[in-house]
């Protein structure tokens, strides 16, 4: 059965569309919002696509507006997509009082301990749900995926593209979280969401996950900068490259000096991961 989605707004943006929408998530369980930018090129034929997650306390709207992306996704031809961070008002205990668990906070994995199991499948809903319906209603190729994020969102991109690599042929990240089960954050998240079982964490690690022997044909880019204050307790790109090295994963890590975790790092290195997108993703076509 087809989604019903209701268009929230929709904006002309460098010849292309910029539209935010809602729907009611049977993943989920409740209504789900997300955001599509269609460039120019789509009016014709159907495009690459860009999955990009955000971070902690953002929502479908977060990169869309700060990231200044559209400007060369309409020059490349490339479909952006981005969703909330996690459900919304479910009602359950807890959900609003961290900022860094529960609404705002879904860390893209499906919870496994109630109560967070109820609603907390944000996996499924991006890499199934979310994906079927962008590939029905919009005209998106569906051999030409890509996955990418920031913080929490560099987690899910990484996890997402390694546990489904048949799915994402591209994957980069902004200051990921790349070792969850060596920061407070994660720590946090997966104990709650996950359990207290050390080993189950380990398949929603990006480090982990490729220490474990998981793999993707095409090579990671990341961005780093030296000013993020998370930097040293919380994103650990050290072991992450220490884990491909060591496996023969592609790597590309690039630090940056004076720049910090937010979106005007993001923005000044926007072109270049929606570069390596498209490079990646019309080479596989």
């Amino acid at each position: 059965m087809k989604a019903v989605l209701e268009t929230v707004s929709q904006h002309r943006c460098f010849d292309g569309m910029q539209g935010f929408y809602q729907h009611h998530s049977e993943i989920i369980g409740l209504p789900m919002r997300f955001s599509v930018y269609q460039p120019p090129q789509a009016q014709y034929s159907s495009v690459p696509v860009l999955f990009f997650l955000a971070g902690l306390t953002c929502t479908e709207e977060t990169f869309m507006i700060k990231a200044g992306a559209q400007r060369y996704a309409a020059k490349y031809g490339l479909m952006l997509v981005t969703m909330d961070t996690s459900p919304r008002q479910t009602g359950l205990p807890g959900e609003s009082v961290d900022w860094d668990l529960g609404a705002g906070a879904g860390f893209y994995l499906d919870a496994t301990v109630a109560p967070w199991s109820q609603y907390y499948r944000m996996e499924t809903y991006i890499t199934q749900e979310l994906r079927e319906i962008v590939l029905a209603q919009f005209p998106a190729d569906k051999d030409r995926i890509g996955i990418f994020g920031h913080s929490m969102g560099g987690h899910g991109a990484l996890t997402l593209a390694l546990r489904n690599p048949e799915i994402y042929q591209s994957v980069s990240a902004f200051a990921p979280v790349s070792s969850p089960m060596s920061c407070p954050w994660g720590q946090k998240a997966f104990t709650h969401y996950l359990g207290e079982t050390c080993e189950r964490w380990r398949g929603h690690d990006a480090t982990a996950l490729i220490e474990d022997g998981c793999h993707h044909a095409s090579l990671l880019l990341i961005d780093q900068g030296l000013d993020d204050p998370f930097l040293s307790e919380q994103l650990h790109p050290d072991r992450l490259e220490m884990a491909c090295k060591k496996a023969k994963q592609k790597l590309i890590l690039r630090y940056h000096e004076g720049y910090d975790h937010g979106y005007y790092f993001i923005s000044t290195y926007i072109a270049d991961h929606l570069r390596h997108h498209r490079d990646l993703l019309n080479s596989s076509h």
